[in-house]
């Protein structure tokens, strides 16, 4: 009948069945009562303890016809047989595909009980919680950084590896964060999303916004430790700060002529060039 009664008091979600209501609960109480009696693993379904349990019985359901390689989970054979009909993404689960599909229509059930903040997912939500409790469960094994999720973790790793698995489609350029492409393809497309409500200028970049209204404001909260100028950007005093050191990133290929700010170089590089586009 389709007919959901049972609601969770947390987030006002509903359920055709009272176990599955129970089950969710523990998502917000963080109860976990299904232990592993082999490790001190503990889960709030018996179903994901079942799951566990596999990995020291060695129950192996799934065998990959290629290899031969067996696994606990389907989706570890790389099959992803749930597809987006908006985008033709695909999943492995059919939990995933649903997940993403509010990506497209915008909503958002899982809400905080502390904030306005509202999540397509419930790892999003859990991993938000975290943030009113100051909780960082997840530590970089390379510095003494910690976060609140896995995801934030695994993005930050890329710092210390170099990876970058971003690639802008029409120059070839990669980056290490999927917002860092972003960013840099409205340098393609010159979209200027964000816009000054007190003056109407439009910036491509937040950080970039945040800096141009302490021009309204007056706000200098980046300070020189040498000389004591503030400045309205972290960039400002950066560059700034070559004037106390000598530092020159900034070098020409063609004659190897060194340079405190990018500008000054691309100045330099019409010399070379002969271009004049003041005229």
């Amino acid at each position: 009948t389709g007919e959901k009664p049972f609601e969770c008091t947390f987030c006002d979600k509903k359920f055709t069945r009272k176990p599955n209501l129970d089950t969710h609960l523990r998502t917000h109480t963080g109860e976990k009562p299904f232990e592993c009696t082999f490790c001190d693993n503990k889960f709030k379904a018996a179903q994901y303890l079942r799951l566990h349990l596999r990995k020291h019985i060695e129950e192996t359901h799934f065998e990959c016809t290629f290899c031969g390689k067996k696994f606990t989970l389907k989706k570890n054979l790389g099959e992803k047989p749930f597809e987006c009909t908006l985008c033709k993404k695909k999943f492995a689960r059919s939990g995933s595909l649903r997940t993403h599909f509010r990506t497209h229509t915008g909503e958002k059930p899982f809400g905080c009980t502390l904030c306005p903040m509202k999540f397509v997912a419930e790892n999003q939500l859990r991993v938000h919680l975290r943030k009113h409790t100051g909780e960082t469960p997840f530590e970089c094994t390379l510095c003494p950084k910690k976060f609140a999720g896995k995801n934030q973790l695994r993005v930050h790793l890329r710092k210390h590896t170099g990876e970058t698995p971003f690639e802008c489609t029409l120059c070839k350029k990669k980056f290490a964060w999927s917002g860092s492409l972003r960013t840099h393809l409205r340098t393609h497309t010159g979209e200027k999303p964000f816009e000054c409500t007190l003056c109407n200028k439009k910036f491509a970049v937040m950080g970039k916004l945040h800096v141009h209204l302490r021009t309204h404001t007056g706000e200098r909260p980046f300070e020189c430790s040498v000389c004591g100028k503030k400045f309205s950007g972290a960039l400002h005093l950066r560059q700034h700060l070559r004037t106390h050191t000598g530092e020159k990133p900034f070098e020409c290929t063609l004659c190897s002529k060194k340079f405190a700010h990018d500008k000054n170089l691309r100045q330099h590089l019409r010399t070379h060039t002969g271009e004049k586009p003041f005229e």
